[in-house]
């Protein structure tokens, strides 16, 4: 593993998706929603104005598991299944193969920090100005929790295109991964639950939690942002599992470290086998 080789790869990952316009345009956007959200938030109940810090992070908990992966999904399968003669010309180079796939992965991530904090940081000033800082530091909590969702799905990301090869095949598999993580594997196992006693039935639901990386960031940010009452039964029997907030935060904090190693490393064996 060479740093240089890895930063050098770094930085023009980065530089292509600020000349792409990717960086941007997701910075634009996420600061445009982000203000909509705070300004709109209580608009149900007769209320319109710009919220505080701690309405606005729970507010914008279901931005981020929304829009966060799919970004994440799509600017990494554009990247790892680019245009073939620029990959062989890459791969042709005197950097190993892992250097590349972690290059590229912490250029793209890089690219995610940079809109991230744009979209955040411009609507956060707004925010602490015209709604006060009452819970401002549960806004870098939710920052915190999107770019490490952000980390796993570029991983998956990875793992997706070294698996397909093709783009149309890596495209296709990534919007079936955003769907099934992000809208459909809560329902599966919902329903399956109707299947089993109740006490086999709860073990799944606490067990289906550390399957799904987008649960596992929801229930770590609703108990960082006292809302506890509100994260479901797999966030409760996880709580009475490790017995208090902080072994449950500890356990959490492990599965999305497992979420990040293990794609990126089933990626790179398959890098490692590909003739390119």
């Amino acid at each position: 593993m060479n740093v240089h080789s890895i930063t050098t790869i770094a930085h023009q990952e980065l530089t292509v998706n600020v000349r792409n316009r990717w960086t941007v345009i997701f910075a634009g956007v996420f600061s445009v929603l982000v203000l909509a959200i705070s300004y709109f938030g209580l608009v149900t109940a007769g209320a319109i104005g710009f919220q505080g810090f701690a309405r606005t992070s729970a507010s914008l908990l279901n931005l981020v598991l929304y829009i966060i992966p799919l970004v994440s999904l799509t600017m990494g399968t554009q990247s790892f299944t680019s245009d073939a003669n620029a990959n062989e010309l890459l791969y042709s180079q005197p950097v190993s193969r892992v250097d590349v796939m972690l290059g590229k992965l912490a250029g793209l991530f890089a690219s995610i920090i940079t809109a991230t904090f744009i979209g955040f940081g411009a609507v956060g000033l707004i925010i602490g100005i015209k709604g006060g800082n009452d819970g401002v530091t549960r806004y870098p909590i939710l920052v915190g929790f999107s770019l490490l969702l952000a980390l796993i799905f570029l991983s998956l990301s990875a793992l997706i295109s070294t698996f397909c090869k093709r783009k149309t095949k890596a495209f296709g598999l990534s919007v079936f991964v955003w769907f099934f993580f992000v809208l459909f594997y809560d329902l599966v196992v919902i329903g399956s639950t109707f299947l089993f006693k109740e006490h086999t039935a709860n073990t799944l639901i606490f067990g289906s939690l550390f399957g799904n990386p987008v649960d596992i960031v929801r229930v770590s940010c609703l108990m960082l942002l006292d809302g506890r009452n509100i994260f479901g039964p797999a966030g409760a029997s996880l709580l009475k599992f490790a017995g208090g907030e902080a072994m449950s935060l500890i356990v959490l904090a492990i599965s999305l470290a497992f979420w990040i190693v293990i794609p990126a490393v089933a990626a790179h064996r398959l890098l490692r086998r590909q003739d390119i």
